[in-house]
């Protein structure tokens, strides 16, 4: 087997010896002449001088050059005025203007031309080997000649019989690469051990006793390999484009939460502005009031004091005038009245403080102004440097069993329990039966909604599973603890407040947070997935089977611990799973 092989090696590199330019004489003269005559035109001489593109209904004016029959119209019918019609080439002048008739004979070259003109090779083509000046777009290349030909110059590989044996493939110029570097043989073989290509020289030699396939048996092989990397890089794909997406819902996220931190900021410091301005203008009435009252006081005491005064002047006078009288009897007389008058009961001394200050207010307001920098300053400090940083967290799980690594058994609260709510089975089955459960009161338990809660908080990376019964009304949630447990307002509702997240199952699925619905284009089933990630802001809910199928997603933060909850309709059973 192995002389035969080497028999029929040697007859390929005979046939590979007889060079193309050995074939070319067979071609006939007429298709030597045709050929000769394509590559010899040259697009620049069936080029309109007006608009440098090829001729379009050609015209031969009567010097003897040629333009598109629109172009030369143009020209001309610019100097209609003047009568004087030239050639845009040579200036020859005509008068009067000429009748311009179509160059059939041109137009046919033109056809022509434009049918070559589509077959030259572009920037990515490849170009033909054999062709002259300018260069055809090959369609064939030939290992065996190790070059590339047009359509034209492909005919003697169809005609030749020698050409005949020679392997054709789609127009390459990697030909180089499919020829043996170190026999000049074509690769046509796979070496499974060393993993490469080689001809069959290489097969005898070097890669003797090798595990060795025609190169078109590995190709299926390998196209399968190809296949299955193409769908791993489409995950890959799918799932860099979800992170991006998340990522750009995160920035959207840090972006409202950044303007409504800037507004609520913004409003508590408009109040406490108003605050210490109204406090400002009290302690200004404040001041005035005292201020008021004590220059009243100080208004009747100066007033009290000028009146003395007076009298006291007044009688000064009487005792002047009195002692000048020589009337004995009138001096005794009034001396006596006089001094009487002027023995009455004096007023009371009054200090008076020339220093006049409200000191102690001023006093009063230093020290509040030093405690309240102080307590802002230790206030400030207790505000986050930043905000919850964008992560790149771990990826969510994808299969069950992946889930089931963060599993967490939990058990529900009966002192939560509405009166209606049945709780078995250790407290993981509950069931509303309408009728009164004997339960005490207890301030957790929720007096109107048919819900409970889990005992046990929920943090870090939590997976559980619920189980509904046939035709069940369910809402499986999660809530911070100081949800409201009494009265029938949407505070207590599981859903229906910022402080919970609930998915409703029943005919339909539907989301539910702080009130807003968000319908889920999926069909309700018998066993539903929870997954949270507290740190990372996710809450996940899966449809349990072979394949977990997200349900829908939530990214928020998660400022307190969670509660796993349930409300659970008349007639309802919903079990907390087991791992199994």
């Amino acid at each position: 087997m192995a002389e035969k092989g080497i028999k029929r090696a040697a007859e390929d590199i005979a046939d590979c010896d007889v060079t193309v330019e050995e074939k070319r004489p067979n071609l006939s003269a007429e298709d030597r002449t045709m050929t000769e005559a394509s590559i010899s035109l040259d697009q620049d001489q069936f080029s309109c001088l007006v608009c440098l593109d090829l001729l379009k209904d050609p015209v031969t004016i009567p010097c003897g050059h040629s333009f598109c029959m629109v172009c030369i119209n143009d020209c001309w019918d610019e100097n209609d005025q003047r009568r004087i019609y030239s050639c845009p080439q040579c200036r020859e002048t005509f008068t009067p203007r000429p009748v311009l008739h179509r160059n059939n004979m041109l137009a046919e070259v033109m056809e022509k031309l434009k049918k070559t003109e589509l077959q030259a090779a572009g920037p990515e083509d490849v170009e033909c080997d054999f062709c002259t000046g300018r260069k055809l777009k090959a369609i064939k290349s030939c290992l065996m000649c190790q070059a590339s030909f047009c359509e034209t110059h492909l005919k003697p590989h169809y005609e030749v019989p020698g050409l005949k044996k020679h392997k054709l493939i789609k127009a390459s110029s990697h030909l180089q690469e499919k020829i043996c570097s170190q026999h000049g043989k074509v690769i046509k073989i796979y070496c499974r051990t060393d993993q490469n290509c080689i001809c069959y020289l290489c097969m005898l030699h070097e890669h003797k006793g090798h595990d060795t396939v025609p190169a078109g048996e590995e190709i299926s092989k390998k196209q399968s390999e190809l296949k299955e990397e193409q769908r791993q890089f489409e995950q890959r794909i799918q799932e860099k484009e979800k992170k991006v997406q998340e990522l750009k819902q995160a920035e959207d996220t840090l972006k409202c939460s950044a303007r409504a931190a800037v507004k609520d900021s913004r409003q508590t410091f408009t109040e406490l502005i108003y605050s210490i301005k109204k406090r400002c203008c009290e302690v200004r009435e404040l001041i005035r009031d005292q201020e008021k009252a004590e220059l009243s006081r100080a208004k009747g005491f100066l007033d009290k004091l000028e009146q003395e005064i007076a009298d006291l002047k007044r009688r000064d006078t009487d005792l002047e005038q009195l002692s000048h009288t020589e009337d004995h009897i009138h001096f005794l007389q009034r001396f006596q009245s006089l001094c009487v008058s002027s023995g009455s009961e004096e007023s009371p001394m009054i200090s008076v403080n020339q220093h006049l200050t409200f000191d102690g207010v001023t006093k009063s307001l230093s020290d509040l102004k030093e405690r309240l920098e102080k307590l802002c300053t230790e206030e400030f400090n207790k505000i986050p440097p930043q905000a919850a940083a964008i992560q790149i967290l771990p990826s969510e799980p994808k299969t069950r069993e992946d889930f089931l690594k963060y599993f967490f058994q939990l058990t529900l609260d009966p002192n939560t329990a509405h009166h209606s709510l049945h709780l078995s089975e250790m407290n993981r089955v509950v069931t509303n039966r309408r009728g009164v459960q004997p339960y005490s009161d207890h301030p957790e338990r929720f007096d109107h909604w048919f819900q409970v809660l889990c005992k046990d908080s929920v943090c870090g990376r939590c997976y559980w599973e619920v189980e509904l019964s046939n035709g069940s009304y369910v809402f499986i949630s999660v809530s911070y603890k100081g949800i409201s447990r009494k009265g029938e307002g949407y505070d207590c509702g599981f859903g229906c407040n910022t402080w919970s997240w609930s998915l409703e199952c029943f005919a339909t699925l539907s989301f539910w947070h702080n009130n807003i619905e968000t319908e889920i284009p999926e069909l309700p089933h018998y066993r539903i997935g929870v997954y949270v990630d507290h740190s990372a802001g996710t809450l996940s809910f899966y449809r349990v089977s072979n394949r977990m199928t997200l349900l829908h997603r939530v990214h928020t933060t998660f400022t307190q611990p969670l509660y796993a909850g349930l409300w659970v309709d008349s007639g309802s059973t919903v079990r907390l799973c087991d791992p199994n």
